[in-house]
């Protein structure tokens, strides 16, 4: 069957994605989006030698990229619910094609930190955007691929971004601009992609009053989502310190300065993340949290001591523990989230998600940021392991609560 479905309407013919096309090339774009996000990673610690700045510096131009994303995701988070995704997709590959022009023109540190606020803001406008529009156009034989889509997808694309800008930032011509004049070309063929899209939200009235910045969760799902904060804050949070200072460890802790290792210790965590997403998609969720917790506590504190005593192979495995943790937390998140939420729900409720979580990406990493100046990137990174491995505790009395709680409702109902 053809990807494409021809409507005609007046008054003249269009052409259109099929629910089955449409719903691949949604995936398609939350892996460009992420892939974009990821990729200046390997680039910090070239811009960082060429123009001399602090570790501190690093991580704001790091966090300034969530600032921006969380700023989107308060404003227009939910906007899609009421003008239809097709137009906030729009906008969003304009706004990140811009982002990378000023990537490609940047001569110091200013510039960077506008391209990267504009990159956040154009991000937390699609990413919430596209999640809702994965749901919306799932085939309806196949109710669970959206939550897998929305765990796998974003992983992997912060996997290929970091993989492959660092290939190209240690192999190729013109490190500080060809990965984006790459991105550039990708962005203009999703904006084609969108506009072959059909729409996949009806329009509702309230699109102003949702501009207004507000968080909120229905009272009928409220308990899932606060049990699933402490599993969004250890695995972001851990993500946070590898995208930020990952390479830096690398290269100043473990002695490996080439640019594409700086993007394996991306990988390393990613990687793993995207396949146990994938192989995992058929386990209940509540039974992934759980894994998830316990993996990443594991893992993280592996790494830590790999990285404080090694040997370096011990951080290494870890990593990868951590990883697999790190992708048993998005499928089992992000899965709950699509089948808790109502459809008008879908992209308020995406929009607390990734608030809570680039929160937890970004705050931690510029702590460490600060702290890496006054003490050293080793103590720090062995500080914030800590962190990580008690938050993983958290999340597991957490599920430990709110499956007691599960229980003790079914009971009357039992007797």
């Amino acid at each position: 069957m053809s990807s494409i479905d021809v409507s005609v309407g007046p008054p003249a013919t269009t052409a259109r994605l099929s629910q089955a096309g449409t719903f691949a090339v949604v995936a398609a774009l939350v892996v460009l989006f992420m892939a974009a996000a990821g990729a200046p990673t390997p680039l910090y610690v070239v811009y960082q030698k060429n123009w001399g700045f602090s570790a501190t510096t690093l991580t704001i131009v790091f966090a300034v990229y969530v600032a921006g994303l969380l700023a989107s995701l308060l404003v227009v988070g939910g906007l899609s619910d009421h003008v239809g995704r097709r137009p906030v997709l729009a906008a969003a590959i304009a706004l990140e094609a811009t982002s990378f022009v000023l990537f490609l023109v940047a001569g110091g540190v200013p510039m960077l930190l506008v391209a990267r606020v504009l990159q956040g803001l154009a991000t937390g406008a699609a990413i919430t955007t596209l999640s809702a529009a994965l749901v919306d156009s799932v085939p309806a034989h196949r109710p669970g691929r959206a939550g897998v889509v929305n765990s796998v997808a974003p992983v992997s694309g912060l996997a290929v971004g970091a993989l492959g800008a660092g290939a190209l930032v240690e192999y190729a011509p013109a490190p500080t601009h060809l990965v984006y004049a790459v991105f550039l070309a990708l962005f203009v063929l999703g904006g084609i992609a969108v506009a072959a899209m059909p729409e996949t939200s009806a329009r509702r009235s309230g699109a102003v009053g949702s501009l207004r910045p507000a968080l909120a969760v229905p009272a009928r799902i409220r308990i899932e989502v606060l049990a699933l904060v402490p599993i969004l804050l250890a695995s972001w949070s851990l993500g946070g310190l590898f995208f930020s200072l990952g390479p830096s460890v690398a290269a100043d802790v473990l002695g490996l300065h080439n640019h594409l290792v700086g993007g394996l210790v991306v990988g390393l965590l990613c990687v793993p993340g995207a396949l146990t997403s994938l192989l995992l998609r058929s386990w209940p969720v509540e039974r992934l949290v759980v894994v998830a917790a316990l993996l990443l506590a594991v893992g993280t504190a592996s790494a830590v001591v790999g990285v404080d005593a090694g040997p370096a192979v011990l951080g290494v495995v870890g990593t990868v523990v951590a990883g697999i943790g790190f992708g048993a937390a998005a499928l089992g998140t992000f899965g709950t989230y699509a089948r808790i939420a109502a459809p008008h729900e879908r992209g308020a409720l995406f929009a607390v998600a990734y608030t809570i979580s680039y929160l937890a990406f970004s705050v931690p990493a510029v702590a460490a940021g600060l702290a890496t100046t006054a003490v050293g990137l080793r103590p720090t990174t062995v500080g914030y392991g800590i962190v990580v491995v008690a938050l993983g505790i958290v999340a597991l009395v957490a599920q430990w609560l709110v499956a007691a709680r599960r229980r003790a409702a079914a009971r009357p109902a039992l007797s």
